[in-house]
């Protein structure tokens, strides 16, 4: 393992109705090995999960091109290539944003389905169904009650640890990014569009849940198959027993600790974030 001193930044990217808190037990694991980590809030998230809940109006219209850009914009700022971990929409985010260029590396972890996904399971209509079958919430703010964040997020825990992690981690969500995701596939080039073939792209990493009811191991495991064609690196590790919310679920280290060992292999770039002018 390369040293603390010589080790890329970690962005930790979170996904939709959490925040940047969903983060905190992966951001102190890499901490605590030496990695600089941050775990930026999406735009116009501003405070904590008591303040975002109060304060929607800012979020409503809110599309994945803004975030995407929001992150960009941040990883330009560092002065060296980061390393890029996101989970559910983070994890698309994180496609997106390797997509363009912009990290040494990238792990998604049961990342939302990008353009070209067909097929998507009952369990994942059910839980989008929330956004999608309200047509009044596909440019406003979508909430979710502590059921819908049961079987979407937390089913494998106990109806007390449900309930402590719906307190802990849960915020309404903007709408319009289920809207560009669910329609993508009407659209010619949706926010949503990936560059499965691009021969240039960062390592990639994608990890799949089987307990998962938001984005089913089959649909991780189809994201990865898109890449089949593709000469860039592109890996697949599935975790047995996890939720979606597999970041705070029972086992989570063991999670973090692969990704360390798949980081470990991620070889050298520039060193410098892409878009820095070089001296």
């Amino acid at each position: 393992m390369e040293g603390a001193a010589t080790r890329s930044p970690l962005m930790l990217i979170h996904g939709a109705w959490l925040s940047s808190r969903s983060w905190d037990p992966f951001a102190e694991y890499f901490r605590d090995r030496g990695y600089d980590v941050s775990a930026p809030e999406w735009p116009r998230k501003q405070g904590d999960v008591e303040e975002l809940r109060e304060a929607t109006d800012a979020i409503a219209g809110l599309g994945l091109t803004e975030i995407v850009d929001h992150y960009e914009a941040q990883i330009r700022a560092l002065e060296h290539e980061p390393i890029l971990i996101g989970h559910s929409f983070g994890g698309l985010i994180v496609e997106l944003l390797l997509d363009r260029g912009l990290a040494r590396g990238g792990v998604a972890m049961s990342p939302a389905p990008p353009k070209g996904i067909l097929v998507l399971p009952f369990s994942t209509l059910k839980v989008a169904s929330s956004t999608l079958a309200h047509p009044s919430r596909w440019h406003g703010v979508v909430p979710l009650t502590l059921e819908e964040f049961t079987y979407g997020f937390v089913n494998t825990f106990t109806p007390e640890e449900a309930k402590a992690a719906y307190e802990k981690y849960y915020v309404p969500e903007t709408g319009q990014i289920f809207y560009e995701a669910g329609f993508a596939n009407f659209h010619l080039h949706p926010p949503t569009e990936l560059h499965f073939k691009y021969e240039e792209r960062a390592p990639l990493l994608i990890i799949g849940a089987d307990q998962d009811h938001t984005v089913p191991a089959s649909v991780s495991k189809k994201q990865f198959k898109k890449y089949e064609k593709s000469p860039a690196q592109t890996d697949y590790l599935e975790f047995a027993g996890r939720p979606h919310l597999m970041m705070t679920a029972e086992k989570w280290a063991e999670i973090a600790g692969a990704i360390e060992g798949w980081i470990a292999g991620v070889p050298e770039k520039t060193g410098v974030a892409a878009g820095k002018a070089s001296a």
